[in-house]
């Protein structure tokens, strides 16, 4: 699969569509029985109907025109009103059944009408929530800082920071100040060494252009290191032919270099300090499902066993499948392309995303025994056009020896 990996050769399962199709109206079932108890009007529920009625259609014409319309405003407008109602009214369906397995316990009580209402607040807070992620949440930028500890980090890089973001997806960005104020925040930490972990823009490389101005005040002493992500190989658009497709590979390529970063593509730099140095690699695209492009033992050549080795690969798949069991230590290794899907919890104690069902790690540090993963959640966002309790990120690590440490 090296190098042929193209989705869009893949047909839109209708299967799948037509089971959510099913749950979902078979949910809105069940709200519109709880609606009824606060509002018995018989108007109702045909007004319920024919706006759920519009809003499946609507979704199902934007996702079979998806290749010939391409992801325009008709798509977002459609997935995220289906997103918000499908989220909304699961909720608030799960609060009813909660109201009816009580009425059933204590013998068949009416439905009542306080607990609805109660239930409605729910309903509203959801609706809400998704507002402020599409408005606020997708530039609500957070810096995420870890300390991590290793036996054989050289002396001489005892403190040694590195400021990491990925999946910027530019293409998808339409706030100039939002994304100043993230530039500003990682311009902020200071850290010895910046990285970017992949997927710079959606499809095609002109999309970065007008964010180049942005990106490019990032710097750092030991310098500025990129990857590519599957995005960034053109592979979910059509093109006229594979003359023009690796055309814009080699323009995105290009633009790395105009950002001042310098593209790892299979290759490792050594950085130098105090007459010491530590090993950083990168590869290109290594996921499952999204294309095993990446060759780690090319990136690895020439490094020694006992090198310190620190790792750009987009895909967390990488790590699992590979990076682990390199004969080679890679003691550290940066990701990024979960997104953490965007909308999840991460507070109280809580950390949960759907996402958790596709990568069983999906965000933050893993690992023992001085080998870590580092996913970051994402600069930018795609697809659903906003983030909910899943924010965009800027990790800062900080590398430390256990020297001395007993």
């Amino acid at each position: 699969m090296t190098g042929l990996y193209n989705p869009m050769k893949r047909r839109i399962s209708l299967l799948p569509l037509l089971i959510i199709l099913l749950l979902f109206f078979g949910n809105n079932s069940y709200v519109l029985s709880g609606l009824q108890v606060v509002v018995p009007n018989p108007i109702v529920p045909y007004l319920f109907w024919i706006f759920i009625t519009i809003a499946t259609a609507l979704l199902f014409y934007s996702i079979l025109s998806i290749q010939s319309r391409g992801m325009g405003t008709l798509f977002k407008i459609a997935t995220h009103l289906f997103l918000i109602l499908f989220t909304a009214e699961v909720v608030f369906a799960i609060v009813l059944l909660l109201g009816d397995a009580y009425r059933l316990i204590i013998g068949g009580a009416p439905r009542s009408v306080l607990w609805i209402y109660f239930d409605l607040v729910l309903l509203v807070l959801v609706v809400l929530t998704f507002i402020y992620g599409i408005v606020r949440g997708k530039y609500a930028y957070r810096v995420i800082k870890h300390t991590l500890y290793f036996d054989d980090l050289p002396p001489a890089f005892d403190g040694f920071t590195i400021t990491q973001i990925s999946d910027i997806h530019s293409g998808s960005f339409s706030n100039p100040k939002a994304v100043q104020r993230g530039i500003d925040m990682i311009k902020a930490q200071n850290s010895d060494l910046f990285v970017f972990t992949g997927d710079l823009v959606n499809n095609k490389a002109e999309e970065i252009k007008p964010w180049i101005s942005y990106f490019n005040q990032v710097k750092a002493p030991f310098g500025q290191y990129s990857i590519l992500g599957n995005h960034d190989y053109g592979d979910y658009v059509k093109w006229d032919n594979d003359l023009i497709k690796r055309g814009n590979l080699q323009q995105l390529k290009a633009y790395h270099a105009e950002l001042g970063y310098k593209l790892l593509l299979d290759e490792h730099v050594e950085l130098h300090k105090d007459g010491q140095k530590i090993i950083l690699a990168g590869v290109e695209n290594w996921g499952l499902g999204f294309g095993e492009r990446g060759d780690l033992p090319k990136a690895m050549k020439g490094t020694n066993p006992s090198d310190f080795k620190v790792l750009l690969s987009h895909d967390p798949t990488h790590w699992e499948a590979q990076v682990k069991k390199s004969p080679s230590k890679i003691q550290l290794t940066l990701s990024g392309h979960t997104h953490g899907m965007q909308f999840g919890i991460e507070a109280f104690g809580i950390k949960w995303s759907p996402v958790k069902y596709r990568y069983a790690h999906w965000a933050g540090i893993t690992g023992t025994d001085g080998i870590y993963l580092n996913i970051n959640r994402g600069f930018g966002f795609l697809g659903f056009s906003g983030r909910v309790g899943i924010w965009p990120e800027i990790t800062v690590i900080e590398l430390k020896t256990t020297a001395g440490i007993s």
